[in-house]
């Protein structure tokens, strides 16, 4: 088979690890880097690779069969229209748009190309999940009741400096939603979305922040499922350390933990890490083989939900400095994996735990805000109305 063609649009920050990854799988004979298109000048591209600040007229000039879009939160849906439109398969970077209407336009240009488009939650792509929902199918821990989310990660000041979008709610009036849940730690609602695969019918969020940014850098939501059991997801960037990331599945008769990052399951004693295909890989094997995509953009309908009752959400509630051990480099909030483990434990929100930064300050309280009318998207979801809320409100 002839390698596919690949241009990645966005190679600085995350993007490099996409380009390595094609490097890697090029030396493979998989696929070949026709162009990348960005913004600044990319050092080091093998000898023959067109370079473009202009998306459309690279794919046109390349004959690009794939695009690897990896690019600004907020510039993901015009450049998906434009990858599309002008002939290229997609793998989108997480989340796929900033906002639920948005997601929508790519899923309607996808609809009306007949491309492909799959979005770069690249835990989807391990057989844990899988494995976790054939244990569950087969009653190992009896009936599920919820599922619950725990993710501890720390960031510097640097990493809300590094690019003008990072940790904003809106750049000139656009919306970015660069947030905990919504970005850096947003593989903890999506694996758990996966895990559960009922849909979600409403959404509780809860902001907070602890650094001097717009968006959330601790935050949680609990989802109430279609099949009546509860999701909840809580995180931070505020920890002492990196904590890895994950998931239990509570059940009548036992629980799964599922430490995402790591695709490890353990149920019972025993501890099981599974294989990961990656997701470059596997849209590749859709091309040449038919092989189902991993990630669809269907499969992220969930998750732009949560995205939408985040984005929707009043500003996040600054946590004061009382709480929090203010250093040269970074904010840390004290205990905070623990109390993100707490609420995975117990599938409980912020404020229901007692956290004592939860309680409202001068000058922070807000009202809730509200969901969009009812929207349908193409693949049978709907949009109802529901309250998001915050802690202070509860």
């Amino acid at each position: 088979m002839e390698p596919v063609r690949v241009v990645l649009a966005g190679a600085h920050g995350h993007g490099s690890s996409h380009l390595r990854n094609v490097r890697r799988l090029a030396e493979a004979g998989l696929v070949e880097l026709a162009g990348v298109c960005d913004v600044r000048p990319v050092d080091d591209l093998p000898a023959g690779t067109a370079f473009s600040d202009d998306l459309t007229g690279l794919i046109e000039r390349t004959g690009a069969e794939v695009t690897i879009l990896c690019t600004p939160i907020h510039t993901h849906a015009d450049l998906a229209e434009r990858a599309m439109r002008a002939g290229t398969h997609l793998l989108l970077e997480k989340p796929p748009a900033a906002t639920y209407a948005d997601y929508l336009r790519i899923a309607e240009t996808a609809r009306r190309t007949g491309l492909a488009c799959q979005v770069g939650f690249q835990s989807l792509g391990s057989e844990a999940i899988p494995a976790v929902r054939r244990m569950i199918a087969e009653g190992a821990i009896g009936r599920v009741v919820g599922i619950g989310a725990a993710g501890a990660w720390e960031r510097p000041y640097s990493y809300y400096d590094r690019v003008p979008w990072a940790g904003r709610r809106e750049v000139d009036g656009v919306p970015v939603v660069d947030g905990a849940l919504t970005n850096p730690l947003a593989h903890a609602t999506a694996t758990a979305l996966a895990v559960s695969g009922a849909r979600v019918e409403d959404v509780e969020v809860e902001l907070y922040r602890a650094n001097a940014i717009e968006s959330d850098d601790t935050s949680c939501v609990r989802l109430r499922m279609d099949d009546r059991t509860t999701v909840t997801v809580a995180v931070s960037l505020c920890a002492d350390r990196r904590h890895e990331p994950y998931l239990i599945v509570h059940g009548e008769r036992g629980r799964i933990r599922l430490t995402y990052t790591e695709d490890r399951v353990e149920s019972g004693g025993t501890s099981i890490v599974h294989p990961r295909t990656g997701l470059l890989e596997n849209l590749v094997a859709h091309l040449r083989d038919g092989a189902e995509l991993l990630v669809p953009l269907e499969r992220t309908a969930g998750f732009m939900r949560v995205l939408e009752a985040v984005r929707l959400a009043p500003p996040p509630l600054a946590i004061p400095d009382v709480f929090q051990e203010v250093g040269a480099d970074r904010r840390v909030l004290p205990r905070i994996a623990e109390v993100t483990a707490a609420s995975a434990e117990r599938l409980a929100l912020y404020s229901e735990l007692r956290v004592p930064w939860t309680r409202p300050f001068p000058g922070t309280e807000g009202t809730a805000g509200d969901l969009p009318a009812t929207v349908a998207d193409p693949y049978g979801h709907t949009m109802s109305g529901d309250t998001t809320r915050r802690g202070e409100e509860q």
